[in-house]
């Protein structure tokens, strides 16, 4: 059923029915959850989410990208509580036709003045002109495309203090004009003025009500005396300002979270009302084409010498590039490219290495051996096609991507523009150059070594590379084959993959920059650069 039709029900609804106020996709979904058929857009709760003012200080354009993922999130009707309309008639029919393709079932208007005050504010509530009123709700119905598109008329005689006559007046003129229900509003602590006017009313038109002040009136009255729809307006919003404040206050007097942890929502909770497990399900079915699980190996041991102290107490792996790790920047992009399945190996400080959903492996002799050592720890896990890294590597998103989908056994990312004569480098030698034409043919490694001569380099192994189910069998039997050596624990990775080399066909996958091995303090102040943009 559309959701216009769902608000419509409601309000022609012979007995009495409850809508609830939400302010964001979160507290719409807790809403729907909790049961009941309908949502109170609130204005009041929508502009405190915002840290603004009840007197349209979010503009209308801002309310409706609120409501637009209110609306995504739920499947029951909202009623926007619309203010004054926002402006004049010609103001209002546009407010329609973007609510109407935000799938918002109906909408709320007040007859006060531009720019609002909310009606529980003390001071002077001057009200619009009646028939000037009366044609913006005129101009809402005729703008209208949906025919069971509900607008409410919101009485606020009461509040201005004009009475019941006037009230009675301007409810009638609102009827006439075409308005789907009347909304009595009051301020009183009990609910006489509200009783007064249904009594006069009598029942010629639906009615709206909103208890806030008048609240310990039981609610068996409002169905006695004819009430439509009751809106409870505004207290998810103010339940949840008393609930942050109580523990903001917790967590900074005592400088812990072990007395709250028990009294807020487990971190689960929030990634079930998000969907989480639909999207993990959306994953399997979309991401990968072949429906293949890709692991990922990220060799993170080390502790880094080059850093001035950076790394006295935390390994290089976790030194930070615009506010995030190294290691959490490279799981993200893992994880965004769907590869899920993530080990590391740790050492150096191992225990400041625990990522959520990642798995460790602890390489205990870190300090006296080599990344070909970590990757032997982690045999076990290249069991399938797998990413395999090194910890301290910055690179962009399309790196990734187009070794995910490279068809190769073994593959190798080269960087073609090398520099020469810089520090340590695992140069590259490969079966043809680097050319334009590479994209079209493949290419194959000869031989990886630091002391290439210059003549024959055709460019840097990066530090990440591939492997196939096939590659990970023959990777696997390499490393075990290898780990008989008396010098194995000190072999590096350029030396294992020469020997791989003898045995299989690595293949190469040319770049062009996009990347940094973090190896130093001025490394890591050009890692920025390169973070700035992943894709």
């Amino acid at each position: 059923m559309k959701k216009t039709t769902q608000l419509k029900k409601l309000i022609m609804s012979d007995k009495l029915e409850f809508i609830m106020e939400a302010h964001s996709g979160l507290s719409a979904k807790i809403v729907q959850e909790a049961g009941f058929k309908g949502i109170w857009g609130s204005g009041l709760s929508i502009s405190a989410a915002l840290g603004v003012r009840d007197n349209n200080e979010a503009s209308w354009t801002q309310v409706l990208e609120v409501l637009e993922f209110m609306s995504d999130a739920t499947d029951i009707p909202i009623l926007l509580d619309g203010d004054t309309g926002y402006g004049n008639f010609n103001n209002m029919r546009r407010l329609v036709h973007k609510l109407e393709q935000r799938d918002v079932a109906g909408v709320c208007i007040e007859d006060k003045l531009f720019p609002k005050t909310n009606s529980f504010i003390a001071g002077a509530q001057p009200l619009a002109d009646m028939n000037e009123f009366a044609g913006k709700i005129k101009a809402a119905k005729d703008s209208q495309r949906d025919e069971n598109f509900v607008v409410v008329a919101r009485v606020e005689a009461f509040i201005a203090g004009w009475g019941l006559a006037e009230a009675l007046k301007r409810a009638e003129c609102y009827r006439k004009a075409g308005a789907d229900a009347i909304l009595i509003h009051s301020k009183k602590t009990t609910s006489v003025e509200v009783e007064s006017f249904i009594k006069e009313w009598g029942r010629r038109h639906p009615l709206v009500i909103v208890p806030t002040k008048y609240y310990s009136t039981p609610t068996d009255k409002f169905r006695a005396i004819g009430v439509s729809l009751v809106i409870w307006a505004n207290h998810n919003l103010r339940s949840s300002i008393s609930s942050m404040q109580e523990v903001s206050k917790k967590i900074k007097n005592e400088e812990t979270l072990i007395n709250v942890e028990d009294r807020i929502v487990p971190v689960s909770e929030v990634f079930r009302i998000q969907g989480a497990e639909e999207l993990k399900n959306a994953e399997k079915k979309y991401l990968p084409a072949t429906g293949k699980n890709v692991n990922a190996v990220i060799l993170a041991a080390s502790k880094g010498e080059n850093f001035g102290g950076l790394t006295d107490n935390l390994p290089k792996a976790l030194l930070k590039v615009h506010g995030k790790t190294i290691l959490e920047s490279q799981i993200e992009l893992f994880n965004s490219n769907g590869v899920k399945d993530i080990f590391i190996v740790r050492g150096y400080e191992k225990e400041k290495i625990n990522f959520v959903n990642t798995n460790a492996i602890d390489n205990e002799k870190f300090d006296s051996t080599s990344e070909v050592f970590s990757l032997y720890l982690a045999k076990d896990r290249i069991n399938g096609e797998t990413i395999i890294s090194y910890g301290d590597l910055i690179f962009k998103s399309y790196i990734l991507n187009d070794l995910l989908n490279d068809p190769s056994d073994i593959v190798l990312v080269v960087d073609a523009d090398v520099e020469i004569g810089k520090g340590y480098k695992d140069f590259v030698r490969t079966n043809i150059p680097y050319s334009k034409k590479v994209f079209f043919q493949k290419v194959f490694l000869d031989e990886i070594s630091s002391a290439l001569d210059s003549k024959s380099i055709n460019g840097e192994f990066i530090g990440i590379w591939k492997v196939s189910f096939k590659g990970a069998q023959l990777i696997n039997q390499t490393l075990e084959d290898l780990s008989l050596q008396d010098n194995f624990h000190k072999m590096r990775m350029s030396e294992f993959l020469n020997e791989v080399v003898k045995r299989h066909k690595v293949a190469v996958k040319f770049i062009k920059g996009s990347w940094l091995d973090v190896d130093s303090i001025i490394d890591l102040q050009k890692a920025g650069e390169i973070s700035d943009a992943r894709y």
